[in-house]
């Protein structure tokens, strides 16, 4: 009897036991899942994207500029020139304008929105030749965000072409894009990148005669002072001096072609 009630008390005291080993380890994996640094050892590093730069983030609510319907229509009648572009060209857009007014005599719109890659450039450029038609020059000020998926940029700039047509010549602004807000392994990317492009761009005027490069990164790279002169974060142009700049080469660009 007397072990009987022993054998029962062993076993009663093994069950608790086993309850508070339980009970213990899943109070310890609640602690751990809750833990700061548990969340810490389990933060992604950050994203690179497939080529190193990261990857291009939702852009549609940046800022923009766009000339009216009748401004466009203007310039299309007047054979002006037209401009698409990204952040860059939001910003030295209008004192691009007003160069072409006092050198070329020329009207001038644009169509430019921060953060667009080319494919929605090249859409902009469809839609306006739709609505529109397209005067005889044109100056494509993109391409800067396209480092985040390189391989995308070819499709894009044959189909600017297929829409420009061989009798309109078109002026694009080469890339060179070295970010000093991100890690130096994403800088190195951003200019491997950039070169990837503008590689893009010198194989394409064996396609197109009316394909002109407005050297950009050359400019910059053949005085390397320039990269902190002339850009104030390693892509948007400082103002004026990288503005006047780029702006003065696009002129050029268009006055000896």
């Amino acid at each position: 009897m007397f072990r009987d009630h022993a054998l029962a008390t062993a076993r009663s005291g093994a069950t608790s036991a086993i309850i508070i080993v339980v009970l213990t380890a899943t109070l310890l994996t609640l602690i751990h899942l809750e833990s700061p640094t548990a969340h810490a050892k389990a933060a992604a590093p950050a994203a690179t994207g497939g080529y190193g730069s990261g990857t291009l983030g939702p852009w549609q609510a940046n800022t923009k500029v766009i000339s009216s319907a009748a401004h466009v229509e203007h310039v299309v009648r007047t054979n002006g020139i037209v401009l698409f572009g990204d952040s860059i060209a939001v910003q030295d857009g209008a004192a691009l304008g007003r160069l072409m007014a006092k050198h070329l005599g020329t009207s001038f719109a644009e169509h430019s929105w921060s953060g667009q890659p080319t494919s929605a450039a090249v859409d902009a450029l469809a839609a306006w030749d739709r609505a529109y038609g397209l005067p005889r020059r044109i100056v494509m000020a993109v391409g800067t965000n396209d480092i985040f998926d390189p391989p995308a940029f070819t499709a894009q700039l044959d189909r600017a072409m297929r829409i420009a047509g061989p009798d309109r010549t078109v002026y694009w602004v080469n890339v060179q894009v070295s970010r000093i807000d991100v890690p130096a392994s994403m800088q190195d990317a951003d200019q491997r990148n950039s070169e990837w492009i503008d590689l893009q761009l010198q194989q394409a005027r064996s396609r197109y005669p009316n394909l002109r490069i407005v050297p950009w990164a050359e400019f910059l790279a053949a005085h390397p002072e320039r990269m902190r002169t002339d850009l104030r974060d390693g892509r948007h142009t400082t103002v004026p001096a990288g503005q006047n700049a780029r702006n003065a080469l696009i002129l050029q660009t268009i006055q000896h072609s």
